[in-house]
């Protein structure tokens, strides 16, 4: 069993079930973190003096409050330990159950689980972590294990994503094009939006843009 793991979450309920599931465990060693900035300081104060975390369990959301932050969500804070860190086992622990979010955490930075917060959640994170620790495969919640498998938006990428997350909060076609430029997302073009937003609305079925976004939330994809 993991020996030294580290916990980032900023909500001290939520380390309830956390604490629970360690304790049962026999983890020797298990130190908690409100801030992503200072999980990543943490894990590389521990290589350096030669005792490295085996795990790090994250949220994903992180309130801002007064304090300036570099890395302000668990995922920024997973991308940026996959880089530093590549062997450092990992399982996302959060409320947030939207299939696309979880197959990118998945796919993209190969972390190793995946578990949704409920009220019950320390045996399904105890069950997650002797998972990780065996090592033969990954652990994902059963209530969103189901989802994973639909492929409904298996060709929808993360382009797609941000155009419906920017429609979804109100930016009209007309407009994304300069929203697009000003945060940085290319390509950019008018063309180029007005054709993936067709696009998208014949792979739904969606009548109008209105139409598309409520499908895109009745789907968790915003």
């Amino acid at each position: 069993m993991f020996s030294k793991i580290l916990v980032a979450d900023d909500i001290d309920l939520n380390n309830i079930a956390t604490e629970k599931a360690v304790s049962e465990l026999n983890i020797s060693s298990a130190e908690y973190v409100k801030y992503c900035d200072d999980a990543l300081l943490r894990l590389k104060k521990a290589q350096i003096e030669n005792v490295p975390f085996q795990l790090l369990i994250t949220d994903l959301s992180f309130k801002a409050d007064h304090r300036d932050a570099k890395i302000t969500s668990g995922e920024q804070l997973i991308s940026e330990v996959r880089k530093q860190f590549p062997l450092l086992k990992i399982i996302a622990f959060s409320i947030d159950d939207r299939p696309h979010k979880i197959k990118k955490l998945l796919h993209d930075y190969g972390i190793e689980g995946y578990v949704v917060k409920h009220r019950n959640t320390s045996s399904e994170l105890k069950k997650a972590i002797e998972t990780v620790w065996g090592g033969k495969e990954k652990y994902i919640s059963p209530s969103v294990e189901h989802a994973l498998q639909d492929k409904t938006t298996s060709e929808i990428d993360d382009y797609d994503i941000q155009l419906l997350t920017q429609l979804s909060l109100g930016i009209p076609q007309e407009n994304m094009e300069a929203k697009f430029k000003e945060l940085n997302i290319t390509p950019n073009s008018k063309s180029t939006i007005e054709k993936r937003i067709s696009k998208l609305k014949d792979y739904f079925h969606a009548n109008n843009t209105i139409h598309l976004v409520a499908i895109a939330k009745d789907m968790g994809l915003v």
